[in-house]
């Protein structure tokens, strides 16, 4: 492993999407499994992985390497927010990146860009079409008593939890610079986004 961050990876891998009607890590994009790709991908950047899922049935249903960390939910049935603070809560890292196990088109030049401009801050995040990718971010470790007090009192919503931190919002500037496309931010949700990213895949290059 050819180590380049001291930041661990998160992947949330959910199970069936009601969407595509099938497990979404488990679906192929250029012949290769969606979760196999992110962690293959974050196998060379980050200290460690930490892949959370829901049950420890699911962890048995999924490929993970030895090396990889799975964790199951701390808190059960509280969508990806819960997952978020299963999986930095796991990490030994100071900070983490999150993602979706549903990205395959993870840049790594971005990342080390979100790290670099992580100082004074909890979490890194980009906009997207003046959006928050909550699930595409990097997290410090001092956001878990506010994740927490959220799901405690089931309010759920991730971007929620950001007023009582401290966060990088990354701007059009940026990502223009570095993944003018928004590939980074490709996830598959039905029939149509994994065809569309097999097609990219043919054609992408990761950095």
């Amino acid at each position: 492993m050819a180590t380049t961050s001291k930041a661990s990876s998160v992947i949330l891998a959910g199970g069936i999407s009601r969407r595509l009607g099938r497990d979404k890590a488990l679906v192929k994009v250029g012949g290769i499994p969606l979760i196999c790709r992110v962690m293959d991908t974050m196998n060379e950047f980050a200290r460690e992985t930490v892949v959370v899922v829901n049950t420890f049935d699911r962890i048995r249903e999924l490929p993970l390497p030895k090396a990889v960390i799975p964790a199951v939910d701390i808190y059960p049935d509280t969508g990806a927010l819960g997952g978020i603070y299963t999986g930095i809560s796991e990490s030994k890292e100071e900070w983490s990146f999150v993602f979706s196990c549903d990205m395959p088109f993870i840049n790594l030049e971005l990342l080390r860009f979100m790290l670099s401009v992580k100082k004074g801050f909890d979490i890194v995040v980009p906009l997207v079409d003046g959006r928050p990718e909550p699930t595409h971010a990097l997290y410090n470790k001092s956001c878990l008593s506010h994740i927490q007090q959220r799901i405690e009192e089931s309010d759920l919503k991730i971007t929620n939890f950001f007023r009582t931190v401290r966060v990088m919002y990354l701007s059009d500037e940026d990502l223009d610079r570095i993944d003018p496309e928004r590939q980074s931010f490709f996830n598959i949700n039905t029939q149509e986004d994994l065809d569309l990213a097999n097609q990219i895949s043919n054609n992408y290059r990761g950095v």
